[in-house]
């Protein structure tokens, strides 16, 4: 009997993400330099004679150890509350040290892929998966472009010590061209700051599309309904950290109500720095689509960065 995955929230998530694998990658990059055809053999080698040896977290660890804590909520019967997926584009026989990895840390990870140097993109739908984490560009480009499922790509590791109290899961998540779609965003690209204010006022009551991070809000959301405590109490917390202030903050609160979704936390900053907020809130992950908030907040907390599609007018400003 398969698997029936529409309530669990799946998460798809890179080697490279879950475990810190720079010191391979960097074989591979130097020994491609001097001979492409030589490179290969020289990483195989490298991860056989090195599979027994567990390789450090990453910079999603944190987050994919603490969403499969709540497992331990799941009634008896039920598909689990979490299911997290390992893309790779090792092959089966290289991506032997990261399965010995994931059993010497006790992960409850029980489903793969190995690609052997094809991108995992292409199959996250088999996996019905609903978030990808990757730190490989252009696998997040293509799942963006395609609209499979959220994406977004993590930057190096920061010196990150999580420590947020045990069974909670911290989510933040930037509003306009991620969890809302690039039309307010536009506006004030267009025609400036007074503009966008004027029009998010006038709008207030118009909920916004829905943007590439939507569906895993949702996701995250019925989550949060399978938990047994009262919402309010919820381990799972979730935050919304935007440039916004007011007149525009209104139409983010009216929108999510509309779409039924309950936010523990919102932060409307005016364009100033994000990166104090999210080290108080102590996130797991933060996820924004421009650079300018991701350089500073990556330095407190683990970011993922947003991509637009290709054919986005932001991506080609």
């Amino acid at each position: 009997m398969a698997l029936n995955l529409e309530n669990t929230l799946v998460i798809g998530i890179s080697a490279t993400a879950l475990f810190d694998l720079s010191e391979a990658d960097k074989l591979f990059k130097e020994a491609y330099r001097k001979d492409p055809d030589e490179a290969i053999q020289i990483y195989r080698d490298y991860m056989l004679k090195n599979e027994d040896k567990t390789l450090n977290e990453g910079i999603g660890f944190p987050l994919v150890n603490a969403l499969l804590g709540l497992n331990r909520y799941q009634k008896e019967g039920d598909a689990p509350l979490v299911e997290v997926v390992i893309m790779s584009r090792n092959s089966p026989d290289t991506g032997v040290r990261v399965l010995n990895t994931i059993r010497q840390y006790k992960l409850d990870i029980t489903r793969s892929a190995f690609t052997a140097g094809e991108s995992s993109a292409d199959y996250l739908e088999a996996f019905d998966v609903d978030l990808f984490l990757t730190t490989n560009e252009e696998d997040a480009q293509k799942v963006i472009d395609n609209r499979v499922c959220a994406s977004a790509i993590l930057s190096t590791p920061p010196e990150y010590k999580c420590d947020i109290s045990q069974g909670q899961v911290r989510i933040a998540f930037d509003g306009d061209a991620v969890l809302f779609d690039e039309t307010s965003e536009l506006v004030y690209k267009k025609d400036g700051l007074k503009a966008f204010h004027e029009n998010e006022d006038k709008s207030q009551n118009i909920p916004m599309n829905e943007g590439p991070f939507a569906s895993f809000l949702r996701k995250l959301a019925k989550l949060q309904e399978r938990l047994p405590m009262k919402m309010e109490f919820s381990p799972v917390r979730i935050a919304i950290v935007t440039a916004r202030s007011s007149p525009s903050d209104l139409r983010v609160i009216k929108t999510l109500r509309h779409w039924g979704i309950y936010v523990d936390e919102a932060f409307f900053l005016g364009g100033i720095e994000k990166s104090k907020i999210l080290k108080s809130f102590k996130a797991h992950i933060f996820f924004d689509d421009q650079d300018v908030h991701l350089k500073t907040s990556s330095l407190v907390v683990p970011c993922g960065k947003v991509l637009y599609p290709s054919n986005s007018v932001l991506k080609n400003k």
